[in-house]
């Protein structure tokens, strides 16, 4: 594939990364490019800016989940058929997996997909210094091509001349000035950004002006040029419709016309999501329906299988607990033994309570803030069958959160146990996580690409919940 691409990099976290990859994706897409969006690493929230930026799915490339050979198989499959394809960094440009060298790095992806780098520089604090850092970052590894720099933050007109003639010794191309302009920048909490789905009209509004922005500072001739200097890619898109290995699987094309209804958690406290996971339900023969547990009152009508990914649940825990019709259908979804996967926010709503208010009670649990960060990669392998996956699958993971879980609380509708969920052998031996009949709970996130079964085979738990229900799990398609 040829498509054009670029990799927006920063020296470190903080840089203005986020603010010139969506500017410059909103702005490109102003010009009437179809124009992919990507993200190093396993952020769930700039792909949203991205998304509303493009009007395409954000999409993330995470060389530890999903290993370096899908890098670019996974960047094929969302750029297919664009004009052009922005990725934005995470961390600092050669920061990744602690102890795993450049693994899960913007520096590796940008080196996987052979794509030419633009390093964002926070100039607020510095002039000719500007040229050392910029050298440096560029010879640390030739392999990675740093293509040119935006200066982020510069205070003044004189300012940007001696940040420009810095970098003109050095031989670095400047291909954009953004001035010091706190109004457009997002507001954030204890996990980053406020996602796109609470606060839409103002992320807008924040998009447009970021565009503005990128607009009046950068020069998109020049890097458009730059992206089109990425030599071809030779790789084969993933594809969510490929059938996994290992089993005889169920095939969807036999009874196309009824398919088990696996619901989604969505709105403003579940926006953790991949968008490969819907793909891969919907190509395992699902039809995902979304649901919003702030204010829909009901499960999806025939819902067969239900999903409810990561968000900020303790934001709206007192609307969530108001909900009461639809904890109560949650928990009465669960008893039934249908399978449900719920991933950290998911986790928290199963749970008896969250910081006090009544949750689901699907679990023996209660959860609750806390001022500690669990954040990091995993390697896990899974202690109990369930519909995800059977005893002993390996899997890479993320968990980020500030919430703890307090098991044993005695809360849970039948007072039955849960086994653990997973067993996790990296950086540190613990187990974690709840599998109770169909219910699979934990904090760690995961992503179904790199494990195409787990969707298959919740979809084929689901198709069997739906076939015991005498139908009534299942819904024309």
């Amino acid at each position: 594939m040829t498509v054009p691409r670029l990799v927006i990099a920063a020296p470190s976290s903080g840089s203005g990364k986020t603010t010139v990859a969506t500017g410059l994706m909103a702005a490109f897409t102003e010009r009437g490019l179809a124009v992919s969006p990507h993200k190093a690493g396993p952020d769930y929230i700039d792909p949203g800016y991205h998304a509303l930026a493009t009007g395409r799915p954000g999409r993330n490339l995470d060389s530890f989940m999903s290993g370096p050979e899908l890098i670019g198989p996974l960047f094929a499959h969302g750029s297919a058929g664009c004009d052009l394809a922005v990725v934005e960094g995470v961390m600092g440009l050669y920061d990744g997996a602690a102890g795993r060298g450049e693994l899960a790095s913007t520096a590796q992806v940008a080196k996987l997909l052979r794509a030419p780098v633009v390093l964002v520089v926070d100039a607020s604090s510095q002039s000719r210094s500007v040229a050392a850092l910029a050298h440096g970052f560029a010879s640390f590894d030739p392999q990675v091509r740093i293509g040119g720099v935006i200066l982020n933050k510069v205070g003044s007109d004189r300012h940007e001349v001696m940040l420009r003639e810095a970098l003109e010794e050095a031989g670095m191309p400047v291909l954009g000035v953004l001035r010091r302009v706190p109004q457009v920048a997002a507001p954030s909490r204890h996990l980053g950004l406020v996602p796109v789905a609470e606060r839409r009209a103002d992320a807008l509004a924040s998009v447009a002006a970021l565009a503005e922005q990128v607009r009046a500072g950068c020069d998109l001739e020049a890097l458009m040029a730059l992206a089109r200097t990425a030599p071809p890619l030779d790789c084969e898109a993933w594809d969510p419709a490929r059938v996994p290995e290992g089993e005889a699987w169920h095939d969807p094309a036999a009874d196309a016309g009824r398919r088990p209804v696996v619901a989604v958690a969505g709105g403003p406290a579940f926006t953790f999501s991949y968008a490969e996971h819907a793909e891969l339900l919907t190509a395992a023969g699902a039809r995902v329906v979304t649901f919003d547990p702030l204010r829909d009152e009901a499960l999806p009508a025939g819902t067969a299988g239900l999903v409810i990914g990561g968000g900020f649940p303790e934001m709206y825990a007192p609307e969530l607990s108001a909900n009461t019709p639809l904890r109560a259908a949650v928990a009465a979804f669960a008893a039934s033994g249908a399978p449900v996967a719920a991933e950290c926010a998911g986790l928290l709503y199963l749970a008896g309570s969250l910081d006090g208010k009544p949750m689901c009670g699907v679990l023996d649990a209660d959860a609750r803030m806390s001022d500690r960060l669990t954040l990091g990669y995993r390697e896990a392998v899974a202690i109990s069958d369930s519909p995800l996956a059977p005893a002993g699958t390996r899997l890479r993971g993320h968990e980020f959160h500030r919430t703890v879980i307090d098991p044993g609380a005695g809360n849970a509708p039948d007072g039955s146990g849960a086994a653990p969920a997973w067993g996790f052998t990296h950086p540190e031996r613990r187990v974690e996580g709840f599998v109770r009949g169909g219910v699979h709970a934990s904090y760690l996130h995961t992503h179904w690409a790199a494990q195409p079964s787990v969707a298959w085979r919740f979809v084929a738990a689901a198709r069997a919940a739906a076939g015991s229900a005498s139908g009534s799990g299942s819904d024309a398609g």
